[in-house]
């Protein structure tokens, strides 16, 4: 018998002032404009982050040193309502599509002029053992400050 653990997913929402299909372009189409401008591989920092808009695209950041940083893919891409993504970072910072958790963000109305945005990043075990707990934990950390930076530069675009 194979036992089979769940790790819980991590759950996060924010408020923004605008309706869905807003919402979902300056997450989605201008992901570049608020995403953190983290590192890639070595000491090179993110110069741009890229969201491919179609299911089957690729999500992944240019370095300032040119090179490439593979983040993950689209899974599902359905303007104004649903974004799908795979989130193939392991631990250590280095793309592991084998051991990709899933991250889906629904984009839900909340009122004439407000959007309430659902983020759920799921699917730890399949990074095993102490690696999948450290990296829920490690996101669990990160989300509200990501969700913080994309909820201001709504804000922004909004004034």
């Amino acid at each position: 018998m194979t036992l089979t653990i769940t790790i819980a997913p991590v759950r996060r929402n924010v408020i923004v002032g605008v309706g869905p299909a807003r919402a979902f372009d300056i997450f989605a189409k201008g992901i570049d404009s608020w995403w953190p401008k983290a590192q890639c591989d070595g000491a090179s920092p993110f110069r741009e982050m890229i969201l491919e808009p179609f299911a089957g695209g690729r999500w992944y950041a240019i370095c300032e040193d040119g090179s490439e940083k593979h983040i993950g893919q689209v899974l599902a891409w359905t303007p104004g309502r649903r974004l799908l993504l795979s989130w193939q970072i392991g631990l250590e910072g280095e793309p592991d599509p084998d051991a990709a958790s899933e991250v889906e963000i629904n984009f839900i109305a909340d009122g004439p002029d407000a959007t309430r945005i659902e983020l759920e990043h799921r699917g730890f075990e399949r990074l095993g053992g102490a690696a999948a707990e450290r990296t829920r934990g490690s996101v669990e950390g990160g989300w509200p400050g990501v969700l913080a930076m994309y909820a201001e530069e709504v804000a922004r675009r909004s004034r």
